[in-house]
């Protein structure tokens, strides 16, 4: 599990899960400690991702709206 702290309301926390056939990684967003939406990405072999549970971050709707792109490139070099 990897939590994604945005600020003090926001975060987002991804977790990787085997499948039948493969793995899947879940993100799910938490505003103000509210569970807001929830996401996922199943993979039969691998990623080609510039950062772990990059592809299931940007499926959150809310993604370009909390403008945490940035702040995530940030946190991928930590």
């Amino acid at each position: 599990m990897r939590i994604f702290e945005i600020n003090e309301n926001v975060k987002i926390v991804c977790e990787s899960q085997s499948t039948r056939t493969g793995f899947r990684h879940i993100a799910v967003l938490f505003i103000n400690g509210r569970e807001v939406e929830r996401q996922k990405c199943c993979y039969i072999n691998r990623t080609w991702e510039s950062y772990e549970f990059e592809s299931v971050i940007k499926k959150l709707s809310n993604f370009e709206y909390l403008e945490i792109k940035n702040k995530l490139e940030i946190a991928k070099e930590l």
